[in-house]
């Protein structure tokens, strides 16, 4: 008999980064562009579907395995979710929801990265670039910009310490550094400096992420070297947004082993810029 859904239990993820300054994780700033609370970062939350994905297509998915996740909307730390998998051909259907019965996010994985009908990769072409002159926290940045050899890497301590409070542990996170997706989205992260470089003061969030494992798995300890690039740049009426690409590679061999696609919300409410109010 064919499973239908796999719906795993209602986990507790924790707000690691409520005590950063100007962040988005932060309780005073987050309550004061309109949250309920200092969020958790939406990667965390890719961690939950990992069990289900495994039952799936086994631990393959570390290998060639990817994960896209389009957030509607924000937790706090502490609020209980609920992760859903639902098994199609060629990829699953994945859904969050918490105890309300409000959806977190919506999205697929698959064992074949890259996945041409992924969630972003179906969202992406439907985006409305923005109208010149529009943008005001991403006015000096151009699609097509790209940065090369940024060198990335997560330490064997900075993930060990952070098993302590992953809401699905796994064997091969702790025997042999693999990196879950969490984590692979905290590496590719290291490149959001170069990638924006010339964004001014401004509070941001993930809006949507996709993790792609080619030759994988990524492991904490390894140094690898990034290159990226702006794929998109959007705007809604609270926010500005980037869409942009971060590959990571293999500095011995020259190979790709991984990507992190990135959609970061840019609060239009946190920009000096834009002082004289969103448009509504």
């Amino acid at each position: 008999m064919a499973v239908t859904e796999l719906t795993g239990e209602f986990r507790v993820p924790r707000n690691a980064f409520q005590q950063a300054p100007g962040s988005i994780h932060n309780d005073a700033v987050a309550s004061k562009l309109g949250f309920k609370g200092g969020t958790v970062p939406g990667s965390v939350h890719m961690d939950q579907f990992v069990p289900m994905l495994l039952e799936l297509y086994g631990e393959r998915w570390f290998q060639r395995g990817d994960m896209s996740l389009h957030f509607t909307q924000a937790t706090v730390d502490a609020e209980k979710v609920r992760a859903v998998v639902a098994p199609g051909e060629g990829r699953a259907r994945l859904s969050m929801f918490n105890e309300g019965g409000a959806k977190i996010c919506e999205g697929t994985a698959s064992a074949n990265a890259p996945d041409s009908l992924s969630e972003l990769a179906r969202k992406l072409p439907m985006q409305t670039p923005a109208e010149p002159g529009r943008l005001r926290i991403l006015a000096n940045h151009t699609v097509g910009e790209e940065a090369f050899d940024i060198p990335l890497r997560v330490e064997v301590e900075d993930l060990r310490s952070s098993l302590e409070r992953i809401t699905e542990p796994h064997r091969l996170y702790a025997e042999e550094n693999v990196l879950p997706p969490s984590h692979l989205v905290r590496l590719a992260h290291g490149a959001r400096s170069r990638v924006l470089s010339k964004v001014g003061s401004s509070v941001g969030l993930f809006g949507s992420l996709e993790v792609r494992q080619y030759r994988g798995p990524l492991r904490a300890g390894v140094d690898y070297v990034g290159r990226t690039r702006i794929l998109r740049l959007t705007e809604s009426p609270k926010a500005e947004n980037v869409w942009y690409d971060v590959v990571i590679a293999d500095p011995a061999t020259g190979d790709d082993v991984g990507c992190v696609q990135f959609v970061i919300r840019l609060m239009k409410a946190s920009s000096e810029l834009w002082a004289d109010g969103a448009r509504a």
